[in-house]
C-alpha cells in the first residue's frame, strides 16, 4: 500500500503542494504576530483580537461549509482559497515594506484568511478520496498528518531565520509565493474523479438539526464535546499571548522564538506515535481521561517560566500539552466515529466542530483581554490550570467506568462494553493537533 502511494503521481503532487503550503502557514503564524508585537508594539488586547480573528470563521462558517463545498468542484475551491490567501499575505508584505501596516489591516487579513482556511480544509478532506482508492485512504491520511507536524517545525525554524535575516516584509512575501505554488500544483493533478453534483431540494435546517440532536442527546458525547471545547478555550488563551510572552517576558530574540515554537510541536508527533500503544496498555476509554490529568499538568510550566531557563520550561510545557491532545484526539474522535450512524457522520462532525472550534476565537479574545487587565503571566496561570482541569469533565463521566470503548452506541450510562477497538495510529484525521500559535485542537 505504501509503495503504491509513493508511485502515485497525483497523490505525490497533492502531498508535496500541501506540505509546502503548511510550511508557509507556519511562517505566517510566526511572522504576522511578530510584526504586530515588534513593529506595531501591539498590546495584549490587540494580539488577542488578532488571534481571535484568525479563527472566527470556525464559529460562523463550520456548519454551512460542508453543504456549500459539496455543491462545488473541490479542486476549484482549494485553488481559489490558496490564491486568495496569497493575495492577502502579499498585502501584508507590501504594507510592511512601505511602512503603512496597521493593526486594522492585520485583523482584516486574519479574518479573510480564516474564511479561506475553513473552506480549504473542508474541500481537502472531500478531495482526497477522488484521487486515491478507498484502501489507500488510511495510508494517505497518515502521510498527510505526519507531514503536517514536520512542516510546522520546519516552518517555525525557517520563519525565525528568515525574519532575522530578511525582515518580516520579505518573509511574508515568500509565504505568498508558497501559496501560489500550491495552487498551481493542484492544477497539475490529472485524474481527480469528482462526481457531478445533482441539484435537488434539501431541507438545510432540518439536516443540521439532525446532527446537533444526535450529538447532544447522546449519553456520552456531550461530555467529550464539553471537554474538547474547554481544552480549546483555555489553550487558545495561551496561544494568543505566546509571542508577547516569549518576546517581552522571556526576552527571546525573533530567531529563538521560531526555534522554541518549532520544538513545542514535537509533543504532538510523540503523542501521535505513542497513542495506539498507550491505548492498548491503558485502555481505549481510560486513556481519554488519564492523558489530560496525568500529562496535562506539564502546561503549568509555561507560566512558571522565567528569563534564562524559561525557554526550556516553556518548550516542555507546550510540548506536553501537544502530546495530551494528540493522544486524546485519537481515542475521542474514534469513539465519535464508531457510535455515529454512517448517514449522520458528516453532520455529526460539523456539529462537533462548530462547538469545539467555535470557542477558539472566544478563548483568544479572552486571553488578550485578561492579559491586558491582569497581566500576561497571571492570565497564563489561569489558562494553564483550565487546560488541566478540563480533564475532570471526562473523569466524572461514564467513561471512567469502562476500560475500553464500545464498538456501538449500546453502553449509554455505565458498565463495561462487550467489545473494544484499538485506537487509530497517529493523529486525529478530523481534529489534528494544531500549531503552537494556532492552537492544539482538542478532540
Amino acid at each position: 500500500m505504501s509503495v503504491g502511494l509513493w508511485r502515485h503521481r497525483d497523490f505525490m503532487v497533492l502531498w508535496s503542494g500541501r506540505t509546502l503550503s503548511e510550511v508557509g502557514d507556519a511562517v505566517s503564524l510566526l511572522a504576522i504576530p511578530l510584526l504586530a508585537v515588534t513593529v506595531l508594539d501591539a498590546s495584549a488586547v490587540e494580539v488577542g483580537v488578532l488571534s481571535a480573528t484568525r479563527m472566527v470563521a470556525y464559529l460562523f462558517l463550520s456548519l454551512p461549509a460542508g453543504v456549500w463545498v459539496d455543491r462545488m468542484r473541490k479542486r476549484r475551491v482549494m485553488v481559489v482559497c490558496h490564491l486568495a490567501r496569497a493575495g492577502l499575505v502579499a498585502t501584508v508584505a507590501v504594507s510592511a515594506w512601505a511602512g503603512w501596516v496597521t493593526m486594522a489591516h492585520l485583523w482584516t487579513v486574519a479574518l479573510l484568511s480564516s474564511v479561506c482556511t475553513v473552506l480549504y480544509e473542508t474541500a481537502h478532506q472531500s478531495f482526497l478520496p477522488t484521487i486515491v482508492r478507498k484502501d489507500q485512504l488510511l495510508d494517505a491520511n497518515g502521510k498527510l498528518a505526519t507531514t503536517s507536524s514536520v512542516s510546522q517545525i520546519t516552518g517555525y525554524g525557517v520563519g525565525g531565520a528568515l525574519v532575522s535575516a530578511l525582515g518580516v516584509a520579505r518573509t511574508a512575501g515568500i509565504d505568498a509565493v508558497a501559496y501560489v505554488v500550491n495552487a498551481v500544483s493542484l492544477l497539475l493533478i490529472r485524474d481527480a474523479k469528482e462526481p457531478p453534483r445533482v441539484a435537488r431540494r434539501r431541507d438545510f435546517r432540518r439536516e443540521l438539526g439532525d446532527g446537533l440532536s444526535f450529538v447532544f442527546r447522546h449519553p456520552v458525547m456531550p461530555r467529550l464535546v464539553a471537554a474538547s471545547a474547554s481544552f480549546n478555550l483555555f489553550s487558545q488563551m495561551i496561544f494568543a499571548l505566546a509571542i508577547l510572552y516569549l518576546v517581552r517576558d522571556l526576552r527571546l530574540s525573533e530567531g529563538m522564538v521560531g526555534v522554541v515554537l518549532g520544538l513545542t510541536t514535537l509533543g504532538g508527533i510523540v503523542g501521535g506515535l505513542a497513542s495506539a500503544r498507550l491505548a492498548r496498555v491503558v485502555g481505549t476509554s481510560r486513556i481519554i481521561w488519564i492523558a489530560p490529568l496525568g500529562i496535562g499538568w506539564t502546561v503549568l510550566l509555561v507560566p512558571a517560566a522565567q528569563p534564562g531557563w524559561g525557554p526550556a520550561a516553556y518548550t516542555v510545557g507546550m510540548a506536553g500539552m501537544g502530546a495530551v491532545f494528540a493522544i486524546y484526539n485519537s481515542a475521542a474522535v474514534s469513539y465519535r466515529q464508531r457510535v455515529c450512524p454512517p448517514e449522520l457522520l458528516g453532520r455529526m462532525t460539523a456539529s462537533v466542530r462548530f462547538v469545539i472550534f467555535g470557542v477558539m476565537p472566544v478563548g483568544a479574545l479572552a486571553g488578550g483581554l485578561l492579559g491586558s487587565w491582569l497581566g500576561v503571566r497571571p492570565t497564563l496561570w489561569i489558562a494553564a490550570a483550565g487546560v488541566w482541569a478540563s480533564g475532570l469533565l471526562l473523569y466524572f463521566s461514564p467513561l471512567r467506568q469502562w476500560r475500553d470503548l464500545p464498538d456501538e452506541a449500546d453502553a449509554p450510562a455505565g458498565g463495561q462494553p462487550t467489545t473494544s477497538f484499538p485506537a487509530p495510529h497517529g493523529r486525529s484525521p478530523v481534529d489534528p493537533a494544531g500549531t503552537a500559535i494556532g492552537g492544539v485542537r482538542g478532540g
